[in-house]
């Protein structure tokens, strides 16, 4: 059996699930499973998010628009 036929198979099975031990193990495994962004990331990339927070605290932010206008009138959209 494939891959894609597996996972219909499982998830008739799981749509059917009366049990609430079962699901509460399935949904343990999957944050188990998860992955959060932050933690992909390289700690150079950390530090460049948290500076441009930083930069936002501090007020020192472009608003949306001002960006979109400046990219349209640069690139002629």
């Amino acid at each position: 059996m494939d891959l894609q036929a597996e996972k219909l198979s499982l998830l008739e099975w799981l749509a059917g699930l009366n049990d609430p031990n079962t699901l509460k193990e399935f949904i343990n495994l999957k944050k188990s499973k998860e992955v959060d962004w932050w933690d992909e990331i390289s700690e150079d990339e950390r530090i460049a998010i948290n500076e441009g927070l930083a930069q936002l605290d501090r007020g020192e932010g472009i608003p949306h628009e001002q960006v979109m206008k400046e990219v349209r009138e640069k690139y002629n959209l």
